[in-house]
């Protein structure tokens, strides 16, 4: 219906008025601007306003197909139009050719922007590349290239200048890392504006790329003991310093060709992986400390030396044996410790020869109740001298006794004051104690307030599965009075000695101190006082023996 009505238009623009010729004419086309998406057809409508018009139509080289036409005009269809061209309407009247031209323009949107961010990783303080290319738009001249980091614009480019033959859409620039750029969004946009052809604005988009920081300038450690015990466990760590961001830093630890599981920390620019290892053959391994970071990868390897040394078997004839038992002791290194240990037996007299037991006979006696005996083996590993003990407790059994010292036969209680019978058993296996006052069993362990009615003699019967011991323990209850007045007594009594003491002490002592100051003047008269003393003390001694 629009083409109709526009031919309709086009015969009554073209009929010539009163007093017109034929020889003036017009050749026209539409649209009188053309823009072409790439690929795409184009209508073209050629008309003249030469009332009987003679040959007429279009020269061009795309691909055409006339599919319509009227007494002063023709239209063609224009299939594919893959590149800008020029294309000529022509029209003849009367003899005379008159044309017109039109400039086709084709446009290809951006619709894919490739954004690349070379490389992913970049080490700190070194450069990196942001390219951002197009490859398919058109027409060049009127794209504009924008460089983004989050929303702030870091470079834009129009191609306005380019030379025709480059026709590369694409812009590139160099930019130091720092660390806070890590995990930045680099994007790019491009936007082509076509108004200037009669058309609107087309932009796109790239993908967001996330830039990656890191620093990763020194080597990992481990640390680990050399030496490392068969079927022990122990703990080893694998540490990386000076690297960012150390929450991302990646472990691995092996020994030998068995992974360990870690437990991954870091502090500021520090990250670690501690593990335990647990060794299941002896000779020399390999513990070794993988870190990874982006692209950054690095292996650390210690050696380390397993060995066997289980504790040394102590063997005691007879744990619980009677008082006055012969025991031996005897202290074994284990089969599997290589080589042989060294050992040593406290209490054994002599040191066995390397790989010979150690051992002693010994008598039990009561005081052996208790003893801890221990047997040591020291091995050489790796140029490290190593040791373990294994101690036994022995425990001596034998008969109850009630010791005076333990269980005085005679108490003495202060009346109305809190008192507990004390009676305390010696014995192996610890005896029981039973203690009667009057026929009746008298709880000892019970404190009770003490009066007259406690005095008397109580039996004590200690026993266990030995035997059996009693003895008598005769109770003096004194009145308080008596008691504080012995007190007293006893009080002056060791008074009255301290000071006699005191007294004698500086008698004896001030004397000598003037002697010792005078001995230089008066030696002659002392000399001569002490040879008068002696000639006394023996008369005296005489005198005494009737001689």
């Amino acid at each position: 219906m629009e083409m109709l009505l526009f031919c309709v238009w086009a015969l009554l623009a073209l009929n010539p008025g009163p007093g017109a010729t034929e020889e003036i004419f017009e050749v026209s086309i539409w649209p009188d601007q053309a823009l072409v998406k790439l690929g795409q057809s184009l209508m073209i409508n050629c008309s003249t306003t030469c009332p009987d018009p003679g040959p007429g139509g279009i020269e061009t080289y795309l691909k055409k197909t006339q599919v319509d036409k009227g007494p002063q005009w023709k239209e063609f269809l224009l299939e594919d139009v893959t590149e800008n061209s020029v294309l000529q309407c022509f029209f003849s009247c009367a003899g005379i050719q008159k044309d017109t031209s039109l400039d086709i323009t084709v446009y290809q949107p951006p619709e894919q922007v490739i954004l690349e961010l070379q490389p992913a990783w970049v080490a700190m303080d070194e450069a990196f590349t942001v390219k951002c290319h197009v490859p398919s738009v058109a027409p060049l001249e009127n794209l504009t290239l924008t460089l983004l980091q989050g929303n702030q614009e870091l470079h834009r480019k129009d191609f306005m200048n380019v030379a025709v033959a480059s026709q590369r859409a694409e812009i590139t620039i160099n930019v130091k890392a720092q660390r806070e750029d890590d995990r930045c969004n680099f994007s790019c946009r491009a936007e082509l504006d076509l108004s200037s052809h009669g058309g609107g604005l087309f932009h796109s988009s790239s993908a967001i790329k996330v830039l990656r920081i890191f620093e990763f300038s020194e080597s990992p450690q481990i640390w680990v003991s050399s030496l490392l015990e068969i079927g022990m466990a122990e703990a080893v760590s694998c540490e990386l310093a000076r690297v960012f961001p150390a929450t991302e830093v990646m472990f691995h630890m092996f020994l030998g060709d068995q992974e360990l599981s870690l437990f991954v920390s870091w502090k500021g620019d520090t990250a670690w992986a501690n593990a335990t290892v647990r060794a299941m053959e002896t000779g020399d391994q390999e513990l070794s400390c993988l870190v990874s970071l982006g692209p950054m990868e690095q292996k650390t390897r210690e050696p380390v030396h397993v060995y066997s040394f289980p504790p040394p078997i102590l063997e005691i004839e007879e744990l619980y044996p009677l008082a006055g038992t012969d025991i031996n002791v005897t202290c074994l290194g284990h089969v599997l410790t290589s080589p042989s240990p060294t050992l040593r037996l406290k209490g054994a007299p002599d040191l066995p020869a390397p790989g010979e037991p150690a051992w002693l006979l010994l008598t039990t006696r009561e005081e052996d109740n208790g003893r801890n005996f221990s047997c040591e083996a020291s091995l050489e590993v790796q140029g490290q001298r190593l040791s373990k003990t294994t101690a036994v407790q022995l425990h001596v059994l034998y008969k109850p006794r009630l010791e005076e010292s333990d269980c005085p036969g005679n108490q003495t209680w202060v009346k109305g004051t809190e008192q507990l019978l004390a009676c305390i058993p010696k014995g192996n296996p610890t005896p029981t104690l039973v203690c009667t006052w009057n026929g009746v069993i008298f709880n000892f362990e019970v404190p009770r307030k003490a009066t007259q009615n406690h005095t008397g003699t109580y039996c004590c019967t200690a026993s266990n599965q030995l035997g059996s011991v009693s003895k008598d323990i005769a109770v003096i209850v004194r009145g308080l009075d008596e008691g504080i007045s012995s007190t007293i007594f006893v009080i002056i009594i060791v008074a009255l000695g301290v000071g006699v003491i005191t007294i004698a002490l500086y008698l004896n002592y001030r004397p000598c101190k003037i002697e010792r100051r005078k001995l230089p003047y008066r030696q002659k008269e002392k000399n001569k006082e002490e040879e008068s003393q002696f000639a006394v003390q023996q008369a005296e001694k005489c005198n005494a023996h009737n001689c």
